[in-house]
């Protein structure tokens, strides 16, 4: 890449001031892939399975087809907020609320007070199951009328708008529910909550002391993610909410 054009990717990537963000936000023009590993690929292959575990259920295994064809299935637009201070304005995705789902799939919402969510490539984050389980957050196949490509977390993605990215897990495979708060994957990079209103970016460090840092290396840490792609996720099941049609009515940071 020539010197214009490594300054160009860095302008790209940049984020800039505009109304109605969140406190320490500014917006990106385009949605990143962003991962709290940028030389890492995402996953090129993917499980075709939801896993559910808690002491009280023992563990339920739900289709991703099962999924993509629920009645519950609906699109809704929000912004997304990245901790590195970027936020891709109104994107669309499909696929259900989690609340209303577990509710009518699985029973009554869990009275353990933490889960961790995990992914297919490793990656897990902690939450106090009443911000899991808030009326805002969704388990996605799709964004802007698209199936989920692995930049954003194919075949299934958490979305939660009122966290951070950190907390909108990509490439979800498992929800494992604690009576006890587990660790951290991140330490204390990790809010247990990580509310974007707030600005609760890291669990010990206020967040306007961050976002300057932060800031800093979003158009590196982009370019170096978006160079790092795969090829798309293999399925066992040609259904699957990657590849079935769409329904119609995305190292040192932590910046998922």
């Amino acid at each position: 890449m020539t010197a214009i054009g490594v300054v160009h990717q860095m302008r790209r990537w940049w984020p800039r001031r505009a109304d109605g963000l969140p406190v320490g936000q500014r917006a990106l023009d385009e949605f990143s892939r962003f991962a709290d590993n940028p030389l890492r690929p995402p996953p090129s292959t993917s499980g075709t399975t939801l896993n559910i575990t808690s002491a009280d259920l023992g563990e339920i295994q739900i289709p991703l087809d099962e999924l993509a064809s629920s009645a519950l299935a609906e699109s809704r637009v929000s912004d997304f907020h990245c901790v590195t201070t970027w936020t891709a304005r109104r994107q669309t995705w499909t696929g259900i609320a989690l609340a209303p789902w577990w509710t009518t799939r699985i029973g009554p919402l869990p009275r353990e007070p933490f889960a961790v969510v995990g992914a297919a490539d490793g990656y897990r984050a902690v939450f106090r199951t009443d911000d899991l389980f808030a009326e805002d957050v969704m388990l996605a196949w799709a964004l802007n009328d698209d199936s989920l490509d692995l930049r954003h977390g194919a075949p299934l993605r958490l979305v939660s708008p009122a966290q951070y990215g950190y907390k909108n897990v990509k490439h979800v495979g498992s929800i494992a529910l604690h009576s006890e708060r587990p660790a951290s994957l991140l330490g204390p990079k990790e809010h247990l909550r990580a509310r974007v209103a707030l600005e609760e970016r890291h669990s010990r460090i206020p967040g306007r002391l961050l976002r300057w840092p932060y800031r800093l290396v979003v158009p590196i840490t982009a370019i170096v993610a978006e160079r790092r792609r795969a090829t798309p996720p293999e399925h066992t099941s040609s259904t699957s909410p990657a590849t079935r049609p769409r329904h119609c009515n995305s190292p040192t940071l932590t910046v998922r």
